[in-house]
């Protein structure tokens, strides 16, 4: 994944999965944003934020890119083990068992008053422990390359 980007793709209901949603040109128009903020091994922690907010947004855009959620076996996102984790590592993985996206921050206009609305949520714990382990696996097997 580069450095970042935008995915400017309508979205839509899917052809054959109807409780997916997918890019479909017949569909409402769907702007994300993307930052890449640190790679790992097979992995990618990105940074979003949403021009639109269409169901799934994030969902279908990543996975577009074909760098789906870790986690969201709905829209591809499989256990991606790096060769020669730890078995820690493995398990961490295999065992996550939602799509690793949260909202740090919500921002919006209240529909009554026009005020404007923010939000603000650390990330859970699991979701920091992940990305630790993914660092460390990272850097250890960046260091057996030389």
């Amino acid at each position: 994944m580069t450095a970042g980007g935008m995915v400017e793709k309508p979205i839509g209901r899917h052809s054959t999965k109807r409780t997916l949603m997918a890019v479909n040109e017949l569909g409402k128009p769907a702007i994300t944003h993307y930052r890449v903020a640190e790679h790992f091994r097979e992995h990618t922690r990105i940074r979003l934020r949403l021009e639109t907010g269409r169901t799934h947004q994030i969902r279908v855009h990543m996975s577009y890119l074909q760098h789906p959620l870790l986690g969201d076996v709905a829209y591809g996102g499989r256990a991606r083990i790096p060769r020669g984790a730890s078995e820690e590592l493995t398990q961490m993985i295999r065992s996550f068992d939602r799509q690793a996206l949260h909202a740090v921050m919500l921002k919006f206009e209240h529909p009554s008053t026009g005020e404007e609305m923010q939000f603000h949520a650390p990330v859970p714990d699991d979701m920091v422990a992940m990305a630790e382990a993914l660092r460390e696996d990272a850097q250890l097997n960046h260091e057996e390359e030389y």
